[in-house]
C-alpha cells in the first residue's frame, strides 16, 4: 500500500485499525485492513487479497494428525489445566510463546465452550494470524480422567483434537476433514479402542479415501 510505518501505527492506536501485537510486532488480518480501509475511503490494491489456493498445502487429515501427534492418559482436572498440558506435547517453533498460544485458546474457550458432545472437543485457535505456525497440524489427546468442558449434552470430555493451522483456509479444510470423519463408524470404533496412534491413523486414511470416492 506504500503506506509508511509510522501511519500505520496510527491508524492501529488511534483511529481503529485491527491489529494483534505479537513479540513487539504489529500483525494484521488482511479481512480486517479491507474493510476498515473502505470504511474511511483508503483505496487497497486488489492483488492484496488475491489468495493463490494452489500454493497452499493442504495435507489430509491422517497428514495433520501425524504431524500433531497421538497422546495418552494426558493429565488435567479442569479445562485450564488440560489447556496447559496440551499446549505443552505441542512441538511448536521458537517464536511461538506457549504461554499466548494458551491464552488465545483459552480467549476462544470464553466465546463458547468447544466441546462437540460425547465426550469430544475441538479447542483452536480462532484466527490463525494470531501465532503465526509455519505448518498445520491436528494434535489428538486422550485424557487421564474426564473433564467437564461445559458440552451441551452434559457430558465430560475424555478425547481432544487440538487443530492449528497456519491458514483459515487450511483451518477450514482440516476442521471439515474432521467433523467428517466423526461422523464415520470406522473413525469412532478406533477412537473408542485403546488409545492406539497406528489404528487411528489408518482408521483416518480410509476415511479419507471413502470422502474421495
Amino acid at each position: 500500500m506504500q503506506i509508511d510505518e509510522k501511519t500505520v501505527v496510527r491508524w492501529i492506536r488511534k483511529e481503529g485499525l485491527a491489529a494483534v501485537e505479537l513479540n513487539g510486532v504489529y500483525q494484521i488480518n488482511r479481512v480486517d485492513l479491507l474493510e476498515w480501509a473502505t470504511d474511511h475511503g483508503i483505496k487497497v490494491p486488489p492483488s492484496l487479497f488475491v489468495v493463490d489456493e494452489k500454493a497452499l498445502d493442504f495435507p489430509t487429515l491422517a497428514e495433520a494428525l501425524a504431524a500433531g501427534g497421538v497422546f495418552c492418559g494426558v493429565p488435567g482436572s479442569d479445562k485450564l489445566s488440560v489447556l496447559q498440558n496440551l499446549v505443552a506435547n505441542l512441538h511448536l517453533p521458537p517464536q511461538v510463546d506457549p504461554e499466548f498460544l494458551l491464552q488465545v485458546l483459552l480467549a476462544r474457550e470464553a466465546l463458547g465452550t468447544t466441546a462437540i458432545g460425547d465426550g469430544i472437543a475441538i479447542p483452536h485457535v480462532r484466527n490463525p494470524i494470531l501465532v503465526s505456525l509455519p505448518s498445520p497440524a491436528i494434535t489428538l489427546s486422550f485424557l487421564e480422567q474426564p473433564v467437564d468442558f461445559g458440552a451441551l449434552d452434559g457430558k465430560p470430555v475424555e478425547i481432544v483434537f487440538m487443530l492449528i493451522s497456519p491458514t483459515v483456509k487450511i483451518h477450514l479444510h482440516l476442521l471439515s476433514k474432521l467433523a467428517y470423519a466423526l461422523r464415520n463408524d470406522t473413525f469412532r470404533a478406533a477412537l473408542a479402542d485403546t488409545c492406539d496412534p497406528g489404528h487411528i491413523l489408518e482408521a483416518a486414511r480410509r476415511v479419507e479415501a471413502e470422502l474421495g470416492r
